[in-house]
C-alpha cells in the first residue's frame, strides 16, 4: 500500500524479492501539474508495468473494500506513504501484521511530513524505521532502523530519494527475519515522540523577521513543494536556492542588499538576525535565473524591500 514516489523503490524491492505481491493498493488518479491532467500515482504506474493487480481506494469504509482485501488473504501488508489510515480490521487481517516503512528515526517525527520536519528542525541525522503498525499515529513497535545523515545541501526532494533507497534495502533485510520469528519488536518511547504536521501551500511564504538559519532551512524543507516565496513589486518571487550568510543586523528585515565580491551570493536579504544570500530566483511568470542574472535585468531590486 503506497502512493507517491517514496513508495516506488519499496514496491520495486518487493517485486524483486522472494515475496509474492498479490495486490497493490494506492490512492485514486488525481489532477496534477500545470495542465491539471488526470495522473496515476507513481506506485500505480510501476504496478501496472509489472502486471500486478491494482486497487485504488479513498477510504476503507466503501462497500466491498474489506471483503476484497480479505479475499486476497495476505500474510503481510507493507505500507509506505499510502496516505490513508488503516482501520483495526485491516491491521488485524494479515498473519504477520501490517509493516510500515517510515522515513524518520521513530519516535522522532511521527506524522505527515517527517522528511520536511527533519530539515526544518536542523537535524544532523534522520533515517528509516521499519515498524509494526498499531492503531496509533506511527506509534507501533520498531522492527528495524537505519540512520541517514542530513547534509547542508539536502532538500526534502533529495533527502526523500535517499531515504526511499535506504528504506527499500532495509525492508528486504527485515521482512525475512520478521516472518521467521527472529526479530523481537521494540516498543517506542512515547515520551520522546515529536509530530510533524501536514504541509500547506501557504507555509512557503517567507517571514523575514525569522532567523537566517530558519529561513535557509525552510527553503530546503519546502523544495520541491510548496516552494518558498516572497513578494516584490506586487509579484510572487520564488526563492529556488539560498545560502545562509553572516550574522549581522544593520537593515530592516526584508531589505535587499548588495554583497561584497568575497561572498558566494550576488545579493542578500536582511533577516531577523543576519543576512540570507540569494542564489537562484524565479519571478512570477518568468523563468528561473541566477541572482546575478536577475539583478542585471531588475536594476531596482537592490535597495528594495521584500514583503
Amino acid at each position: 500500500m503506497g502512493t507517491p514516489e517514496f513508495s516506488v523503490s519499496n514496491l520495486e524491492a518487493l517485486i524483486n524479492s522472494n515475496f509474492q505481491v498479490v495486490a497493490v493498493y494506492t490512492q485514486p488518479d488525481r489532477r496534477a501539474g500545470r495542465g491539471q491532467q488526470i495522473m496515476s500515482s507513481p506506485v500505480k504506474q510501476l504496478a501496472l508495468s509489472h502486471g500486478l493487480d491494482v486497487v485504488q481506494i479513498e477510504k476503507f469504509k466503501v462497500a466491498g473494500t474489506m471483503e476484497k482485501l480479505a479475499d486476497l488473504d495476505p500474510d503481510l501488508i507493507v505500507v509506505a506513504a499510502f496516505g490513508l489510515l488503516l482501520p483495526r480490521e485491516v491491521l488485524n487481517l494479515p498473519k504477520f501484521g501490517c509493516v510500515n516503512v517510515h522515513p524518520s528515526l521513530l519516535p522522532r517525527h511521527r506524522g505527515a511530513s517527517p522528511i520536511t520536519a527533519a530539515i526544518l528542525q536542523g537535524d544532523e541525522k534522520t533515517g528509516v524505521t521499519i515498524m509494526l503498525m498499531d492503531s496509533g499515529m506511527d506509534s507501533g513497535p520498531i522492527l528495524n532502523q537505519k540512520e541517514v545523515p542530513v547534509s547542508d545541501e539536502d532538500t526534502t526532494g533529495s533527502l526523500g530519494l535517499k531515504l526511499a533507497q535506504v528504506g527499500a534495502q532495509l525492508l528486504t533485510e527485515t521482512l525475512p527475519l520478521w516472518v521467521k520469528g527472529r526479530i523481537e519488536p521494540r516498543p517506542q518511547d512515547d515520551s520522546k515522540a515529536s509530530y510533524s504536521k501536514m504541509i500547506k501551500k501557504e507555509d512557503g511564504e517567507m517571514d523575514w523577521r525569522l532567523s537566517t538559519k530558519d529561513l535557509w532551512r525552510r527553503v530546503r524543507a519546502f523544495d520541491p513543494w510548496p516552494g518558498c516565496y516572497t513578494r516584490w513589486q506586487g509579484k510572487r518571487l520564488k526563492l529556488v536556492k539560498v545560502s545562509p550568510l553572516y550574522d549581522e543586523k544593520s537593515h530592516e528585515p526584508g531589505k535587499v542588499i548588495e554583497l561584497p565580491p568575497s561572498v558566494p551570493a550576488r545579493v542578500g536579504v536582511q533577516t531577523g538576525d543576519g543576512v540570507l544570500g540569494l542564489v537562484q530566483l524565479q519571478l512570477e511568470g518568468k523563468r528561473e535565473l541566477s541572482a546575478e542574472e536577475f539583478v542585471r535585468g531588475q536594476r531596482d531590486f537592490i535597495g528594495s524591500r521584500l514583503l
